[in-house]
């Protein structure tokens, strides 16, 4: 069977009671499980399984043809990845428990409880879901994979962290749950969000919504919509935001400022896929991915109580941390290039050639505003070239608050967390030369004459201590 997405996988419900099968199908479809198929022929589910799959089996152990015991060996043995849920009649409790030993997820007891029966089968999809994602990350980790580079062609990068980024991103993509994005403002948390959207293959938009400083009136109104008459001035019904992202993807922007009352509406939202518009008693679904981004760290803000815990553990059922721009010094050349190339465009200047002094100054730089700080300073330095070359002084780092490597050593020399402190005793010259060339030759991304430039070396003395 060709590879396919755990999402896309249908539930299958083998009873030859076609009344109860119907029944438990429509609940199913009821409760926003769509992909349901039903075979009431034991005889016919392994060749159904060799050409479709499934995700979930929900299987009655008491059938003519073939038992669903032999039947639940068979597929132990050819289909190991599917989750089963014995379906048993009160007179089966001892041959549903020899089921459980041989791997049965779940057993019900017929006849089947609604609320037991759902509950049961979102579980089993919730595992087989992660087991897929931990298979699918597994291979492409294992092969240094991408199945879709292009839906990242607008991070520059060559860092391996980022790579590895892409390849969990990846896997999540297509994910019914949430997926929380974190990072250091100017990271690019809402390009990953867009290469989520694109990746999921949903065919709605990808809707906006920023949450910081929004009352929960506001956010509420923005969100769910109003009826007519909910409050003064609304004198005609509107749908929020959530009914436009409908099959697509609802972006909820700095979550970590959101009030508490938006927080429970939150949650509910995530939770039940439901929610009630402002002034209506009419209660509504939705289909829209959520992806919720935040330069907080909410577990501080959760130790604070000033983010709710449970909210917190269902948005991070799938995080993408983005690392900062001073933890990927490799990628710094290449912004460079490409931000250059834009800025020339945009002012319509001359290409200026880059010193190595500058990307030296660069490269010893922390941005605290990251990719968008770089960028911001490379089209300031383009704006005011008027020729020759573009050195240290035309990026004016320290005049836009940005604090350079060195100004943090000497900060931690003052704090008294010298030297010592960095290797754990004081130093030879040997020690302090070989840490010196090391840490310049992975900030500069292994690039010798850029190296050199930063050290204030020759690019022969680089190449004799890596001989040595």
């Amino acid at each position: 069977m060709p590879e396919t997405r755990t999402t896309h996988l249908p539930v299958l419900l083998v009873d030859d009671d076609k009344t109860g099968c119907s029944m438990m199908a429509l609940t199913l479809r009821e409760a926003g499980i769509k992909n349901v198929h039903s075979i009431s022929d034991s005889r016919q589910v392994l060749p159904f399984l060799a050409e479709h799959g499934a995700a979930l089996i929900l299987l009655d152990l008491i059938m003519p043809h073939i038992s669903g015991e032999e039947l639940l060996g068979a597929i132990r043995l050819e289909h190991p990845e599917i989750q089963v849920v014995v379906i048993s009649g009160a007179n089966e409790l001892n041959l549903a428990v020899e089921c459980m030993k041989l791997g049965v997820l779940d057993y019900l007891s017929k006849p089947v409880e609604s609320t037991r029966l759902i509950v049961s089968v979102k579980n089993a999809l919730r595992i087989n879901a992660m087991q897929g994602e931990l298979l699918s990350l597994k291979k492409r980790m294992l092969e240094d994979s991408l199945d879709n580079p292009g839906a990242f062609a607008a991070f520059k990068t060559k860092s391996s962290k980022m790579r590895a980024l892409f390849q969990y991103t990846e896997v999540i993509a297509c994910s019914p749950q949430a997926i929380l994005i974190t990072g250091e403002t100017g990271v690019g948390k809402e390009l990953m969000a867009r290469a989520v959207h694109h990746l999921s293959g949903v065919r709605g938009e990808f809707v906006s919504v920023n949450a910081a400083g929004l009352d929960d009136a506001t956010f509420s109104d923005t969100l769910f919509g109003h009826k007519k008459g909910a409050f003064t001035g609304a004198d005609q019904a509107r749908e929020g935001l959530i009914a436009r992202a409908a099959g697509g993807t609802l972006f909820l922007d700095e979550i970590g400022d959101m009030e508490e009352r938006s927080q429970i509406k939150l949650l509910r939202l995530l939770q039940e896929r439901e929610y009630y518009p402002v002034g209506s008693d009419i209660l509504k679904k939705t289909t829209a991915r959520i992806v919720a981004v935040t330069n907080c760290n909410l577990q501080e803000r959760v130790a604070e109580k000033l983010f709710r815990r449970d909210l917190y553990y269902r948005l991070c059922t799938h995080e993408i941390h983005i690392p900062p721009l001073r933890d990927r010094c490799e990628d710094i050349p290449l912004l460079l290039e490409h931000f250059l190339n834009e800025a020339v465009l945009a002012y319509q200047k001359s290409r200026p050639a880059i010193s190595v002094s500058a990307i030296s100054h660069l490269l010893g730089l922390s941005f605290p505003g990251n990719v968008r700080e770089l960028k911001a300073m490379i089209y300031d330095a383009v704006a005011r070239y008027k020729g020759g070359e573009l050195t240290a002084g035309s990026f004016g780092g320290q005049r836009k608050g940005i604090t350079a490597v060195s100004d943090m050593a000497s900060q931690n020399n003052s704090n008294g967390q010298g030297i010592d402190s960095l290797f754990g005793h004081f130093p030879t010259l040997r020690e302090i030369e070989e840490y010196l060339i090391n840490e310049a030759m992975r900030r500069s991304a292994d690039n010798i004459n850029t190296a050199a430039a930063m050290l204030g070396i020759t690019r022969q003395t680089i190449s004799n201590h890596r001989k040595k």
